[in-house]
């Protein structure tokens, strides 16, 4: 497995994830708009730029994007995002991490490990601590979170989507 920034030699695999979960419905966590964007091409340059803080819209924060690729099929089992900071929204709702796993591979165990890997690039983006926030009856995230050192904080109600969220804290000094 390798957590990697998205490249155009991953435009097909990049477009069946997407396609896997707007068949079944369900949301694309840490994938940086990829639900509403239909070229991989177009998406995967738009995650290159919002890296750069002057490419990033007022009320958002740089971040880099990664795609979770199991090596001996070339196949993208999860998305992950990592904020550089946080700003008012983020520390309230969203955290520093946001991931998700294709549904056809869950409960393999690639969570854990890519919030593992990315953990550690955190750690070379300077991060002390990573706030982790996910929906309270994810029971799988929270499994995940509390497997890489999350220690819970609190639970808030997102107003906008209607959804109470559990945060957590990674500490990430040694």
């Amino acid at each position: 497995m390798k957590l990697v920034e998205p490249t155009i030699e991953y435009c097909r695999q990049i477009q069946e994830y997407r396609q896997e979960f707007l068949d079944c419905g369900d949301s694309m966590d840490g994938t940086d708009g990829l639900k509403r964007m239909e070229d991989p091409e177009k998406w995967i340059e738009h995650c290159r730029l919002s890296k750069d803080p002057e490419n990033v819209p007022q009320g958002r924060v740089p971040a880099t994007q990664y795609i979770f690729v199991r090596e001996d099929d070339d196949k993208v089992v999860g998305m992950l995002q990592i904020r550089h900071f946080l700003n008012d929204y983020l520390e309230k709702y969203g955290g520093h991490i946001g991931y998700s796993i294709v549904p056809s591979e869950r409960r393999k165990g690639y969570a854990s490990q890519m919030l593992k890997n990315a953990l550690l690039k955190c750690k070379e983006l300077g991060m002390k601590k990573v706030l982790i926030t996910c929906v309270d009856n994810n029971i799988g995230s929270r499994k995940t979170i509390l497997a890489n050192g999350g220690v819970y904080e609190s639970t808030v109600y997102e107003p906008d989507k209607k959804v109470s969220l559990e945060k957590y804290w990674i500490d990430l000094s040694d």
